[in-house]
Parts: C-alpha cells; sequence; structure tokens
C-alpha cells in the first residue's frame, strides 16, 4: 500500500491509567470525549519484543540442523578437519567448525534484514530474505573452504544446508500465523491516523481494515480544511480537520503512524514539514501512492534529483515467464494426474452409478485471448440442470454475486456432488484442460459467455493470461466474494503472476479446499 512500512508500534496495557493530552486543543478534546485511549507512558514496541523471539527460534534452528547434521554425519562430537595439506599437519574439530557455522550462519541472517519491522509480518519479503542470506552463506562457506584447500565433508553441508532452510521457513511461517492471530485482535500492529481527502482515506481505511493481518489499525482521520468532522466509513474512527494539531491527534489516539493517502491538499514542503515532526524512532511516516493492485516485484523506487521516484515496470505476458509456467503446468498436471488416477476412477465409478447421467460434465467457457474451449468437471449436479438455472435464478439467495450464480443448498446437486463441491474434487479432471494447454493451474476464474457479456471493458483484461483451476479469487473467499472483489482479485493476477505466486496460491488453495469456507 504505501512506500514504506513503520519500524515500530505501541500497545496499550489495559491495566494501565490514560495520561494527559500532549496537546490542550478542541481536536484532543473532541478526542478525548470520544472516549479514545490515550498513549501509556510505559510501552512496549511490538517489533522490538517479536524480533527477540525471532532470535531466539532462529538461534535455535541453526544450532539444531549443524549439530544434528554433524550427528548424523560424523555420529560424534570428536570428529576431525586434517588440514595436512595446508600449512603443516593441524587437525580441526568439527565441533569448532559447527560453532563458526552457528554464528556466522546467524549472524548472516542479521545481516540480510530478515528480522527488520520492514520485512517481517506480512508479503514474501522475510521468506526472500531468508532464503538468500542462507543460500549466500553457504556459497562463501564453499568459496573460502575452496581457496584455503580446507576438505569440509560435502555431505555435512549438503544435509545442514537444505534442512536448517526449510526449518527456518517453517518456524518464520509458525510466528506468522501467531503474529496474524494477534493482529485480528488487535495487537502487535502500528496504530495509524491517515491524512488526506475524504474519498482517499476512506479508500485506503477500507483497504486496511479488510486486512488486519497486515498491521495497520486505522484509529482516526485527518482531512485539512474539512470542518464537517464526523467518523470514517460509518465506524467509530474520527475525522479532524487541523494538520497543524497533528502531534496532539496522534497523542489522544495513541498512534504512531502517519499515512499521507493523498497529496491534493498538501504540498511537498507541507509533507516535509510533517516528517520534521515527527518523532524520531518512535512516529513513522508512509506515503501511499496513487498506485492500487501493483505487486512489490513490478515497483522500484529511484531517487533522482531528491525525487523519490515510482517506476512501475508494465507486466509481460511472453519470454521466458510464459515459457517457465507453461512448463511447469505440464509438469505438474502429468505427475498430478498420474498420481491421482486410481482416486479419478472411483469417483468416476460412484459418479456413474448414484446418480443417471454421464461421467463429466462438459461445458463451453472463455479462455485466453477471448477464445472460448470446452472446460471438463465430474458431474455433480442432474442432468437438466442447465433448464432448471432460469427458475433457480428469480429466488432470494445472499450467495454468489450480481455476475456469478451461486446457491448454498442448490437443488440441482446430486448427493455426491455436495461431497465433491464441498472438497473441489469435481474440478479435478480440469487437470486434463491444463495439460492440453486450454488452461493453467492458477489464473483467473474461467467465465461463462453470458457473463462476459456483461463484463466492463476493464474486466477483458482477465483474457491476457489462461484461466486457472485455481486462483486469488478462491483462496481469498470464494463464492462469498462480492463480485468488485472477485474482479479486483483476477486483475491483481494478471498483472503480477509469477511462479513464485503461483506456488504461494497453491499452497493457499490447499488450505482453502479443507476448510471449505464458500464451497457450493
Amino acid at each position: 500500500m504505501g512506500s514504506a512500512a513503520s519500524d515500530t508500534a505501541d500497545q496499550q496495557r489495559p491495566d494501565e491509567e490514560p495520561r494527559v493530552a500532549l496537546a490542550d486543543s478542541p481536536t484532543a478534546a473532541r478526542a478525548s470525549s470520544r472516549g479514545v485511549p490515550r498513549r501509556s507512558e510505559e510501552t512496549a514496541e511490538w517489533s522490538t519484543l517479536y524480533r527477540r523471539r525471532l532470535i531466539l527460534t532462529d538461534l535455535i534452528v541453526i544450532v539444531w540442523a549443524v549439530v544434528g547434521t554433524q550427528m548424523l554425519w560424523f555420529h560424534s562430537f570428536d570428529s576431525s578437519l586434517n588440514l595436512g595439506n595446508y600449512r603443516g599437519e593441524f587437525a580441526l574439530s568439527y565441533s569448532l567448525v559447527s560453532l563458526i557455522l552457528i554464528v556466522v550462519w546467524f549472524v548472516a541472517l542479521a545481516l540480510f534484514g530478515t528480522r527488520e519491522p520492514r520485512a517481517i509480518g506480512s508479503g514474501s519479503t522475510e521468506y526472500k530474505l531468508v532464503v538468500d542470506a542462507t543460500i549466500r552463506f553457504f556459497g562463501v562457506v564453499a568459496i573460502v573452504a575452496y581457496l584455503l584447500k580446507i576438505d569440509l565433508a560435502r555431505g555435512y553441508l549438503i544435509v545442514a544446508l537444505p534442512v536448517g532452510l526449510v526449518a527456518l521457513l517453517v518456524s518464520r511461517w509458525l510466528w506468522r500465523q501467531w503474529l496474524s492471530a494477534q493482529r485480528g485482535r488487535g495487537l502487535y500492529s502500528s496504530r495509524v491516523i491517515l491524512v488526506g481527502t475524504r474519498s482517499t482515506v476512506s479508500s485506503i481505511a477500507r483497504d486496511l481494515i479488510r486486512q488486519p493481518s497486515a498491521g495497520y489499525i486505522v484509529v482516526g482521520a485527518c482531512v485539512p480544511g474539512d470542518a464537517a468532522g464526523g467518523n470514517l466509513l460509518d465506524s467509530d474512527i474520527p475525522i479532524f480537520d487541523n494538520l497543524d494539531e497533528i502531534q496532539g491527534i496522534m497523542a489522544d489516539m495513541a498512534a504512531d503512524t502517519v499515512v499521507v493517502t493523498s497529496s491534493d491538499s498538501l504540498t511537498a514542503e507541507r509533507i516535509r514539514e510533517l516528517s520534521w515532526s515527527l518523532e524520531p524512532g518512535h512516529q513513522h511516516l508512509v506515503l501511499a501512492p496513487s498506485l492500487t493492485d501493483i505487486g512489490g516485484p513490478r515497483i522500484h523506487m529511484r531517487p533522482v534529483a531528491g525525487l523519490p521516484l515510482v517506476h512501475v515496470e508494465t507486466p509481460r505476458y511472453e519470454g521466458f515467464k510464459k515459457f517457465s509456467k507453461r512448463a511447469f503446468d505440464i509438469a505438474a498436471s502429468a505427475i498430478l494426474i498420474a498420481l491421482a488416477s486410481p482416486f479419478l476412477a472411483i469417483i468416476a465409478i460412484t459418479v456413474r452409478l448414484t446418480s443417471a447421467g454421464g461421467v463429466f460434465f462438459r461445458q463451453e467457457r472463455v479462455g485466453l485471448n477471448g477464445k472460448a474451449f470446452t472446460m471438463l468437471k465430474f458431474r455433480s449436479m442432474v442432468v437438466d440442470a442447465e433448464a432448471l438455472l432460469a427458475a433457480l435464478q428469480e429466488q432470494a439467495r445472499t450467495e454468489g454475486n450480481a455476475v456469478m450464480f451461486k446457491m448454498r443448498n442448490d437443488p440441482r446437486i446430486t448427493p455426491i456432488g455436495g461431497f465433491m463441491r464441498r472438497f473441489s474434487i469435481d474440478e479435478l479432471p480440469q487437470l486434463f484442460n491444463v495439460l492440453r494447454g486450454s488452461m493453467s493451474l492458477v489464473g483467473p476464474r474461467p467465465p461463462l459467455d453470458t457473463e462476459v457479456a456483461v463484463y466492463e471493458t476493464h474486466v477483458h483484461r482477465r483474457f491476457l493470461v489462461k484461466p486457472g483451476i485455481t486462483g486469488l479469487w478462491q483462496v481469498s473467499g470464494r463464492s462469498n466474494l462480492s463480485w468488485e472483489d472477485t474482479v479486483r482479485l483476477d486483475l491483481y493476477y494478471v498483472e503480477n503472476w509469477s511462479i513464485t505466486g503461483d506456488l504461494i496460491i497453491l499452497w493457499r488453495t490447499a488450505r482453502a479446499v479443507f476448510a471449505r469456507d464458500g464451497a457450493y
């Protein structure tokens, strides 16, 4: 969302007494009258506490990986490394080697910023830094061993590297799940004051409220020159109008971060003065540019003549990325079909024996570049399901949206069909579509012709990539999403797709399938 993330955030303990506001002003009085909790004298910086936990677990994981590998490979702590070919006869204990590896690996994680507040908590940056630090560390070890002609046991390093890296990633993932749970309760987050126009602060607030795991809690908004006041988004978030009283507002709202959502009413000089007014190390300024749904890898900051220019790469749909995606689709779909063949046969027989009609349901969908293709699914409905659709569309329902028809207790679904839909088993035959090239494992949802007919112009960008068996829409709510959210997620994927992103979506798909939320 913004160009930088906050470093620290203060958490107020519920048993502490509020202190007197730092600014005795009408704005502060308005905040106090709303019963807003004030900043405590004794606050704990969540990032410092969280970093300490990461330091401890990183150390435990590294010690376990290195020492465990030494015991596995040498079955002893007394093994030694003979350096007879280097400066005379000399034996170096592998226990000392392990200690050096532990210290240097641990330090490398710190040097690469894997525990910095800007990296932890959300996004893939933290994982990328951990992988980068580990691979570079072992690369340096290999180079040093080669230059000094140290004959380290190759198996010792080959085992320690993947085992330690996987364990580090798992530990970071577990901590992130804990952090997300805490943020869902309003803890371990930055408390934010939004500054801008009413429309921009409302838009940013809506996005931040939608994703509490990002670690930003909106506690107030400042719209300079707007004396109407009131609350933001029909919530209890107050709106202020005097930017000159920002310190008083932050004190009374226990805020530590200012997010500028629009510079329409703020000059460059005013924004610079705002940054100067913030307390270094404890209060932070974040600028939210007018770029939405742009993935991090496409954004590059480049300072030019004192201007922080944001370069946004245009999405590309050809070349190596396209080739690698197709190669991955072929390999993965072929392997999955081979492994799932017995299960697919059982499902096919079950569908055939439990209801009248064929095993497969074939339907024409719109795919890459707007071309039609036949999509395969296991039949989960009665044979005349399409003929019954018109009558069902007239019934009141809360599922689906204005474009896609969904019904929680659809009477057309067969008994075995309900089970298959609950776990998305009916979609497994689409693996053959992937193998043939009409679909991809990950991509936008393949729409019907009737749905495409009511698309707005910008929605047609979904056809720049192949439709997928799964996608962002499926792992983000599936049938519970509004049409606007479905389009936003599909277009975000189209604009920012990558192999790494596909792997993350596939992982999240498995979790979404077993959670069964929105599957009907």
